[in-house]
């Protein structure tokens, strides 16, 4: 594959936006590539500036669950922009998608619109603190929930690999707030609650990972959390930003039956445009202003050409339940595929995948915590994501992150993938 126009177009970003990227994980700095510029997406399939085209697991970082330029969205999209396209006042179509998140997931009574996943934990959190009169929140190490201060002390995905962990920028105070738990690991919870529990307002989550790779929550922990919560007086957050509305229609949550105080949206809930929610009991949303206050404002919340684009996007999941059959069955076809070539290759590789989500690791065992994703060999990931990419596989650009399977792969898709896993497998055994 020859990349020369994306290589043109990278050294000119570089002048003008830092890294020459609007977003970390798309410089390709693990992977020691330059990125492919993207110019245009049709189902599975993406093609960059120099005309390559690319089988996309990537899926926008998530939302593309129904595929690139997608029919149904383009037509409400063209609809809504027939009609005008922001106001920054009321509009109906803000009523039908609150009342269609909340009917698709019980947990949500009340849903504030916002703009992105970040905006949506950050308000949570505020939310929470707010609510409980309390200052602490404990998170977990590996776990991601966008580039808000009190979140990125020990944070997944591009924190792991551009920069340090902790970012310069974050006020000591705002840190000392931030308590650090191990993930699906009961014990080091119960024991910030013994030290800290009359101060924590808050334990905030991904049900599954997606920012270290994915790493499910095991139920016991989970449970383990909801009592906590309860008993200190505290809320339990799940963001979702990621799983609501991938794994299940209802997200994790319905997955493993639990019931979060609140609960962030972002990715799907947009339908590939920019936006996020959140949202949970009716008693706790009753405190954000104007009812209440704990002020939440965005100038472009609740735009109506984005509630377009999700309303589309979440009727049609919700219409055709057959969707999610069909992205288990594909995507347990690939994961199948890959653990086959992982034994005939004896390469030292492992699996994680829920539902439509799902991250080979090069490591051994069992990878269940942040420590152990860690343990990966990312040198090796570089090596397998450029085989990969010049078979025309386009996986995300670093070892930390999920890949997704789309309502649109299709049978020749699928052994494409699976016959381009084992050839990269090959070469680093």
């Amino acid at each position: 594959m020859k990349f020369d126009k994306s290589q043109s177009l990278f050294e000119e970003a570089k002048k003008y936006i830092p890294g020459g990227v609007n977003s970390p994980a798309r410089a390709f700095k693990e992977v020691g590539m330059t990125p492919p510029f993207m110019v245009r997406g049709q189902n599975s399939k993406i093609y960059d500036e120099d005309g390559n085209e690319y089988i996309d697991y990537v899926s926008s970082w998530g939302p593309m669950i129904l595929g690139h330029n997608n029919e149904v969205i383009k037509d409400a999209l063209k609809s809504q922009i027939d009609t005008a396209i922001g106001f920054g006042a009321p509009t109906a179509i803000e009523i039908e998608m609150a009342k269609l998140i909340t009917k698709i997931v019980p947990s949500v009574e009340m849903v504030r619109m916002v703009n992105s996943g970040t905006e949506a934990t950050m308000s949570a959190i505020r939310l929470a603190r707010g609510y409980t009169e309390k200052d602490k929140i404990i998170k977990f190490a590996g776990n991601y929930h966008g580039h808000g201060d009190s979140f990125l002390i020990q944070a997944g995905s591009g924190a792991l690999t551009s920069g340090v962990p902790s970012s310069p920028g974050i006020p000591e105070g705002i840190a000392n707030n931030t308590l650090i738990a191990n993930y699906n690991d009961s014990t080091s919870v119960q024991e910030l609650f013994n030290k800290y529990g009359d101060d924590i307002a808050a334990v905030i989550l991904e049900p599954i990972c997606g920012n270290m790779g994915v790493v499910p929550a095991k139920q016991e922990f989970l449970s383990t959390l909801r009592k906590l919560t309860e008993d200190n007086n505290s809320l339990l957050i799940l963001d979702e930003v990621m799983t609501g509305f991938r794994v299940a229609l209802s997200g994790a949550q319905s997955l493993y039956k639990i019931t979060p105080d609140l609960t962030c949206f972002g990715k799907i809930i947009g339908g590939g445009l920019p936006v996020g929610a959140y949202g949970g009991k009716r008693e706790i949303m009753e405190k954000v202003a104007p009812i209440g206050p704990i002020y939440q404002a965005g100038t472009l919340s609740g735009n109506p050409v984005a509630m377009r684009a999700g309303l589309a996007t979440l009727n049609t999941l919700k219409s055709n339940p057959d969707i999610y059959l069909k992205l288990e069955e594909n995507s347990k076809r690939i994961e199948e595929g890959f653990l086959r070539n992982i034994k005939e290759s004896g390469i030292n590789a492992a699996i994680n995948r829920v539902s439509s989500m799902m991250t080979l690791f090069f490591t051994d065992g069992c990878v269940d915590c942040f420590e152990k994703v860690k343990q990966s060999d990312t040198s090796k990931y570089a090596k397998y994501f450029r085989s990969m990419l010049e078979s025309g596989i386009y996986l995300p650009p670093s070892q930390f992150e999920a890949f997704f399977v789309s309502a649109v792969h299709i049978d020749e898709d699928i052994e494409r993938t699976i016959d381009a896993n084992r050839k990269a497998l090959f070469e680093l055994s």
